[in-house]
């Protein structure tokens, strides 16, 4: 067993991590809000085009199939940085059809972000891919979208999560007007008021932003009296009916802080993902299955170089015939031509040409860290639940169900398991 080391880099470089899938009913608008992460992080100049690490543009949705539909099919995986964090963004299918892929993605996702349409509520997709984060013991925020548009009542909205979902749910902020009155949120803790205006059609631009005072005079000038006795009087109603929050019960998978706002206006997405990179966990300890029986907690800083592989992506780029292999780093620091154990095949390999993603665009990569994905070439060399790692014999549990029959003759002795 190769020695533990505490490495401050590796530490404050895992701590930095947010490592989170979106999980949505189709036409939600998660892919609206994922590019509008990405709007405010910088990586955008106008929503829809991405830049990639050479200062290029590149559309965020790669697969034609997904321009022309509208939908999200193929599991993106992004990284990039936000104020003081380090994203790394699934952006898993919510289409039925494409609903095993999204089950894969969430084996390497930390928390997940569920996004409600503000009219329609919880819808079946929502549901089933939300008993998966359940079943994975993974942290789910809420954000209620589309909220410049006609919907439902913002606290009937959480009585059905709750009902439907079987989780409380807590309210972090609140809508300010509705429909095209929508002007803004309260910051239920501070009960600061945050107005946004719109500065681009379309949501191009981010989003001007003035913070007022519940009680600040200023406030009744900017948006009138009455909207804002009408939100005190429902915060005062969402004291009685509402549910504490507390950042172990969000932890715990007990309660999910719900968000409201406009994704395709940006009206309430920088305090929502402000709040995301505050709440979200960063990289945690993974069970593990010890070979020969016995288990203990796998730290991601304090074990050596550990990954898996969580999805395998054909076609990704035009000009080569390749198939990328997505891995998902569990413990350790990755390095370029760093020599690992390859636990189905038994064999040590080289990992000369690891890659990061933004949108269709790939950029070869030095060294990455506990929670990243890195993207392997793979010719036949990988396969869904495969292991790399330079200590010996783990695998991800969840691997075990969905490997086909014939894996069943690949050398036991030396695999394990995490999950």
């Amino acid at each position: 067993m190769t020695t533990k080391t505490h490495d401050p880099v590796l530490a404050r470089e895992t701590a930095r991590r947010r490592t989170f899938a979106i999980i949505s009913h189709p036409d939600a608008g998660k892919t609206t809000l994922t590019e509008k992460l990405l709007l405010y992080s910088g990586m955008i100049h106008t929503a829809g085009m991405v830049k990639n690490r050479k200062g290029k543009l590149a559309t965020s949705d790669w697969m034609g199939m997904e321009q022309e539909r509208g939908i999200s099919i193929t599991s993106s995986a992004m990284q990039f940085a936000y104020k003081d964090a380090v994203i790394n963004v699934l952006d898993t299918p919510g289409h039925q059809d494409f609903s095993e892929d999204t089950y894969r993605t969430l084996t390497a996702a930390d928390s997940a972000i569920m996004v409600l349409d503000c009219s329609k509520g919880v819808e079946t997709q929502t549901r089933k891919l939300f008993q998966v984060c359940r079943l994975r013991k993974i942290p789910v925020l809420t954000f209620i979208n589309k909220y410049d548009l006609p919907g439902r009542d913002p606290l009937a909205l959480m009585q059905e999560v709750e009902e439907v979902l079987g989780i409380h749910a807590s309210a972090l902020n609140w809508p300010i007007g509705s429909g095209q009155e929508f002007c803004g949120v309260v910051d239920v803790r501070t009960r600061e008021a945050l107005i946004f205006t719109k500065l681009a059609s379309g949501g191009s631009q981010k989003a001007g932003l003035d913070r007022f005072q519940l009680n600040d005079p200023a406030l009744v000038e900017r948006i009138g009296a009455a909207k804002v006795e009408q939100v005190k009087s429902e915060l005062e109603l969402l004291e009685v009916a509402g549910n504490p929050f507390t950042p172990e019960a969000f932890l715990a998978g007990e309660v999910t802080p719900v968000f409201f706002g406009s994704a395709m206006n940006n009206f309430g997405v920088e305090p929502f993902y402000d709040a995301f990179v505050d709440l979200a966990p960063s990289p945690g300890a993974r069970r593990v299955d010890l070979t020969g029986g016995g288990e203990r907690q796998l730290d991601p800083v304090q074990e050596p170089f550990s990954a898996y592989v969580f999805k395998l992506q054909a076609n990704m780029d035009k000009r080569h015939r390749d198939c990328l292999a997505f891995v998902r780093i569990c413990s350790g620091k990755f390095e370029r031509d760093l020599v690992v154990h390859h636990h189905r095949l038994d064999k040590e390999i080289r990992l000369a040409r690891p890659h990061t993603m933004v949108a269709q665009e790939r950029s070869t990569l030095d060294e990455a860290f506990p929670g990243d994905v890195v993207g392997l070439i793979s010719r036949d060399t990988f396969r869904i639940g495969d292991t790399i790692s330079i200590d010996g014999g783990f695998e991800p549990r969840s691997s075990r169900a969905s490997r086909p029959r014939s894996w069943a003759s690949a050398k036991p002795s030396k695999r394990g398991s995490i999950s």
